[in-house]
């Protein structure tokens, strides 16, 4: 079944689909055996920081070649596991 699929898929990239799609009948995703999560792995927010502090962040970032929001989320990380190993002990 998966090598259909990767014909399928080869199919649609180099012929084209005008004649193939029937846009009277849509696919629903489960048709085509996909399935999305229930809910989305992550979560949008809004959150102000003071410019000195963001400034900082986004210099150490492009010191380590990562994307600032990446480094929040790592130091947010970090804080909440230290808070939790020193609670517990």
């Amino acid at each position: 079944m998966k090598n259909k699929k990767i014909k399928e898929i080869k199919d649609y990239d180099y012929n084209e689909t005008v004649n193939i799609i029937d846009k009277t009948n849509p696919l629903k995703l489960s048709d085509l055996d996909i399935e999305l999560p229930k809910e989305a792995p992550t979560k949008v927010i809004s959150l102000r920081l003071p410019k000195e502090l963001l400034n900082k962040i986004q210099a150490f970032a492009s010191q380590q070649d990562i994307s600032y929001t990446a480094v929040i989320k790592m130091l947010l990380s970090e804080g909440i596991d230290q808070k939790y190993i020193q609670k517990s002990t």
